[in-house]
């Protein structure tokens, strides 16, 4: 069953206010006003990865080596689904191909939300652990994609981690403000951007955190 909602976090980039943020369901008119806005494209979704708990921690921080690193559990295999089904049941137009970290998980979030045909791997998506000397690369490459103009009629649809995000927007969406399998919606602005709200299609129940450091 797919679980839709929109949880707005009220924050503008770059100066945002401290305090706890207000959120929205799609049938409150803030929660249209957005689900509007991704309707008519020209906006950017960064998901985060899929619910990986209960899964062994990252041990080889190796491109390609799947079983040293943090995988999908099978709940977030379930729920990477349900993201594209949720887009679509939403009317959710978005732009082809889908960038999609390589690690794995980032990457089988994109393959099962989207189909592996529509998804590009790029290492402008890596996560920081992964990144090593090439993180300041990384950040600019997420500063880049999240600023660059969306062609009309769609939407660009960026799959990564949750930490150079917060790199590159700020604290403001730390803590337990980004779940896994959760997007941010972000307008572009060219030079910048505005997050306009955080999206989560299908929340998982008292989920969402991983247990590793």
């Amino acid at each position: 069953m797919i679980h839709l909602a929109l949880v707005l976090l009220l924050l503008v980039w770059p100066s945002v206010a401290p305090g706890a943020p207000a959120a929205s369901r799609t049938e409150n008119a803030a929660g249209q006003s957005l689900l509007a806005a991704l309707r008519d494209g020209g906006l950017v979704l960064f998901f985060r990865h899929a619910d990986t708990r209960g899964e062994p921690c990252d041990r080889s921080f190796r491109l390609g080596d799947r079983a040293g690193q943090r995988n999908l559990s099978p709940a977030g295999r379930r729920q990477a689904q349900e993201i594209g089904a949720g887009l679509a049941a939403l009317g959710v137009p978005f732009h082809v191909p889908i960038l999609a970290g390589p690690v794995f998980r980032a990457r089988d979030t994109a393959e099962l939300a989207f189909g592996a045909d529509r998804v590009e791997v790029t290492d402008s998506l890596l996560a920081d652990d992964y990144a090593r000397d090439r993180l300041p690369w990384v950040l600019a490459e997420h500063r880049r994609l999240f600023a660059a103009p969306v062609p009309p009629g769609g939407n660009r649809v960026l799959v990564g981690h949750r930490t150079p995000a917060i790199m590159v927007v700020g604290e403001e969406i730390g803590g337990t403000a980004f779940p896994e399998g959760a997007a941010l919606v972000i307008r572009p602005g060219g030079e910048g951007f505005t997050l306009l709200g955080i999206l989560e299609l299908v929340p998982l129940p008292g989920g969402g955190f991983h247990g590793c450091g």
